[in-house]
C-alpha cells in the first residue's frame, strides 16, 4: 500500500485521500448513497404532482358547486312560479286596467291616459301627498327614535334586555290594522281612559287627526327602525371608538365623523322602509280616521267600492300604479343603500 502511495505522489497527483461516505463507488457492496423509495427521483416531479392534485381537487369542487347550483335552481322553481302568479299576473291587470277606459254608453274599451291624469289631479292628488307627507314625518321620527333605542340596547351589557327588545320589536313590528287601531281608540281615543284621565282633549289632543294617526303608526315603526338599525350598530368596531378616543376625540365627535358617516347607508335605507311600510298602511287609517286625513289608500279603497264618476271606474287602478311607482323608486334607492353599508360593516 506503501508503494502505491509513493508511485501516485511521484506522479504528482498528491497525496491519496479517503473516498467519502456515501459516495459513488466501483465498490462491490455498494459505496453508493442508497436511493429513496420508489425509485430515482426526477427534478420537479413533486412540484407537479402536487399541482395535478390541487387541479383534480379544483374540479371537483367546480362540479360540486355546479351540481348544488342546479339542485338550488330546481328547489325555488316553485317558489318563483308561485311568485309569478301571485303577484305577476295582477301587477299585469292594474296595468291593463291603469290605461283602459269604457265608454258608458257604447261599452267599448279604449287604451288612453285619461285614468293616469284623472289621478294626479284634485283630490287624488292631495291624497298622493297626503300620503306622501304622512309617511315622510312617521319615518323620520320612527328612525330617531329607533336609532337611539337600538344604542341604548346594543350598549348595555344586560343580555336579558337586549333578548326582551328585540322579541317585544319582532311583535310589535308585524302589530297594525284594526286591533291596533282599536287599542288606540280605547286609549287615546275621545273617550279614552288616558284621554279621560290625563284630560288631553282640553288641551287639543284629537287622535283623529294627522298627529294621532302618525303616532299609531310609530307604533310598529319604531320596533321596525330597531331591528332594522341593531346589525348595523353591531357592526362598529370598537377599535374605531378607541382610536377616537386615543386621539382626543369625544362621545358626540366620535359619532359625528365616525359613526354616523358609517351608519348613514343604513340608517337611509331604515329610513325608506319605514316611508313604505306606513305608505302602504291601510286598515290602520280606516279605522281611525275615515276620510279626514286624505290618504291615497283611502282614495283607492273608495274608488274600487264605486264612489267615482261615471267613465273613471279604473282611476283606483291608476291610482295603484301610482302608489307602484313611488314603492319602486324607494327600492331603487334601498337596495344600493344596502349593499354599500354592508361593504362598510362585514
Amino acid at each position: 500500500m506503501s508503494d502505491i502511495a509513493t508511485t501516485t505522489a511521484a506522479a504528482g497527483d498528491g497525496p491519496a485521500r479517503p473516498a467519502p461516505t456515501g459516495a459513488a463507488g466501483p465498490g462491490p457492496t455498494g459505496d453508493r448513497a442508497p436511493e429513496p423509495a420508489g425509485g430515482p427521483q426526477v427534478p420537479g416531479a413533486g412540484a407537479g404532482a402536487a399541482r395535478g392534485e390541487r387541479t383534480a381537487s379544483a374540479r371537483v369542487s367546480a362540479t360540486r358547486r355546479r351540481r348544488r347550483t342546479g339542485g338550488g335552481s330546481l328547489a325555488v322553481a316553485p317558489l318563483l312560479l308561485f311568485v309569478a302568479v301571485s303577484f305577476g299576473v295582477p301587477a299585469l291587470a292594474m296595468l291593463d286596467g291603469a290605461f283602459t277606459v269604457e265608454d258608458p254608453a257604447t261599452g267599448a274599451t279604449a287604451y288612453t291616459t285619461d285614468n293616469l291624469t284623472a289621478s294626479l289631479k284634485g283630490a287624488y292628488l292631495n291624497a298622493l301627498l297626503g300620503s306622501v307627507k304622512l309617511s315622510a314625518t312617521a319615518a323620520v321620527i320612527g328612525a330617531v327614535v329607533g336609532l337611539v333605542l337600538a344604542q341604548a340596547v346594543v350598549s348595555s351589557r344586560l343580555r336579558a334586555l337586549r333578548s326582551a327588545v328585540f322579541t317585544v320589536s319582532g311583535v310589535l313590528a308585524n302589530f297594525g290594522g284594526v286591533p291596533l287601531a282599536f287599542a288606540f281608540v280605547a286609549t287615546l281615543g275621545n273617550a279614552g281612559v288616558l284621554t279621560r284621565h290625563l284630560g288631553l282633549d282640553q288641551h287639543g289632543w284629537s287622535l283623529y287627526s294627522f298627529w294621532g294617526l302618525t303616532l299609531t303608526y310609530l307604533y310598529f315603526l319604531i320596533p321596525l327602525m330597531v331591528l332594522t338599525i341593531t346589525p348595523a350598530l353591531d357592526g362598529l368596531r370598537t377599535q374605531w371608538r378607541e382610536a377616537a378616543q386615543n386621539n382626543g376625540a369625544t362621545g358626540p365627535q366620535y359619532w359625528r365623523h365616525v359613526a354616523l358617516p358609517v351608519l348613514t347607508p343604513s340608517l337611509l335605507g331604515g329610513l325608506i322602509l319605514l316611508f313604505g311600510s306606513s305608505f302602504a298602511a291601510h286598515a290602520t287609517a280606516a279605522a281611525i280616521v275615515g276620510s279626514s286625513v286624505p290618504l291615497v289608500t283611502l282614495q283607492i279603497a273608495d274608488a274600487i267600492s264605486g264612489n267615482v264618476l261615471v267613465g273613471q271606474e279604473n282611476v283606483a287602478l291608476a291610482l295603484s300604479l301610482d302608489m307602484v311607482v313611488i314603492a319602486g323608486l324607494v327600492m331603487a334607492v334601498y337596495i344600493p343603500l344596502q349593499r354599500r353599508s354592508a361593504r362598510w360593516l362585514d
